[in-house]
C-alpha cells in the first residue's frame, strides 16, 4: 500500500517552507529610510563574515548617509567626447610630467616589466590620467561613501560587496579608515583602485609591509601592473586597438575613447626624449 501524508502534514510543511524562503524580518532592507538600522544589520553581516570586530568597529563608527554621493550617482552623464577630444585634452598637459615620471622610477619600472610583463609607459598613462600621478585621488571618505551606495537600491550587491572588502583592507592593516579618501563611488589610490580590486591585485612592490596604493608610487604601479597582468596582459606585445593587450586595457575602462587614450598616451611617453 502507498504511504500518505495528511493534509494537515503538508499544510504544516508548506507553511514551514514558506517560512524558509522569507527574509529574516530583523533584516533591514536597502533604502528603508533607517541607514542606521541597516548598518547595525551589516555589521552583524560582516562579523558573521570573518571580519573582525575591532576593523568593523574602527571603519564603521560614526558612518552617516551621504546625500552628495548619491546625488553624484543619480545625476552621471553618458560618456561622449569623442577621442580626438578627450585625448587632445587629457594628453598634451601631461606628457613632459609623465617623461620625468618614466625617468625618476626607471628602476622601478624596469623591475615591474620583468615581473609583471607590463612596460612602464603603460603604467605611467594610465597613472597620469587617472590621477594626474597621485595629485588628485579625491576627497570623499571612501567607507561613507560605499556604505551609502551600498544603501542604496540601486546596485546594493555590487556596493555591499566593496564596503566588506574596505573593511578587510582596514583588518589587513594596509590603511587606516581615517586615510582612506578617494572618488565618491569609492576608487582609491593613484591608479583609482575599487576595494575589491584592492584585496586581489595590490601588492607591496618595495617590501616595507602594507600595500599602499595611496602614497607609495612602487606599490601603485605595481599593483596596476599586476591588474593588467591578471586580465591576461601578454608579454611583449602591442597595446594598440584590436591587440590583445587592448582588450585588457578595456577591463581597466571598458570605454573605448579612454582606453584608445591611455594606448596613445603610452605611445607618447615611448617615444618622448
Amino acid at each position: 500500500m502507498t504511504p500518505t501524508i495528511s493534509r494537515l502534514a503538508l499544510a504544516a510543511f508548506a507553511l514551514f517552507a514558506s517560512i524558509l524562503t522569507q527574509p529574516a524580518l530583523a533584516a533591514a532592507a536597502c533604502g528603508s529610510g533607517n541607514f542606521d538600522a541597516w548598518l547595525a544589520d551589516f555589521k552583524t553581516d560582516a562579523a558573521a563574515k570573518g571580519i573582525s570586530q575591532q576593523a568593523i568597529t574602527a571603519g564603521l563608527a560614526g558612518v552617516t548617509l551621504d546625500q552628495g554621493v548619491l546625488n553624484r550617482d543619480r545625476s552621471q552623464k553618458v560618456f561622449t567626447q569623442t577621442f580626438e577630444e578627450f585625448s587632445g585634452r587629457m594628453v598634451p598637459p601631461r606628457i613632459q610630467r609623465g617623461s620625468n615620471m618614466m625617468k625618476q622610477y626607471g628602476s622601478v619600472l624596469s623591475r615591474i616589466e620583468q615581473t609583471y610583463g607590463v612596460p612602464g609607459e603603460v603604467l605611467v598613462a594610465i597613472w597620469g590620467l587617472e590621477t594626474d600621478f597621485g595629485v588628485n585621488t579625491g576627497k570623499f571618505a571612501t567607507i561613507r561613501s560605499l556604505a551609502t551606495l551600498a544603501y542604496d537600491c540601486r546596485r546594493s550587491d555590487q556596493f555591499r560587496a566593496e564596503l566588506l572588502d574596505a573593511l578587510r583592507i582596514v583588518q589587513r592593516g594596509d590603511l587606516a579608515p581615517g586615510d582612506m579618501r578617494g572618488a565618491w563611488a569609492g576608487e582609491l589610490g593613484q591608479t583609482q583602485f575599487m576595494p575589491s580590486s584592492w584585496m586581489k591585485y595590490a601588492v607591496d612592490f618595495d617590501g616595507n609591509g602594507k600595500r599602499d596604493l595611496l602614497h607609495n608610487a612602487p606599490d601603485v604601479l605595481a599593483s596596476t601592473a599586476n591588474y593588467l597582468a591578471g586580465y591576461g596582459w601578454q608579454r611583449g606585445k602591442d597595446w594598440q586597438p584590436g591587440s590583445p593587450n587592448f582588450a585588457v586595457l578595456q577591463q581597466w575602462n571598458k570605454s573605448e575613447v579612454y582606453s584608445k587614450t591611455v594606448a596613445y598616451f603610452a605611445i607618447q611617453l615611448a617615444h618622448a626624449p
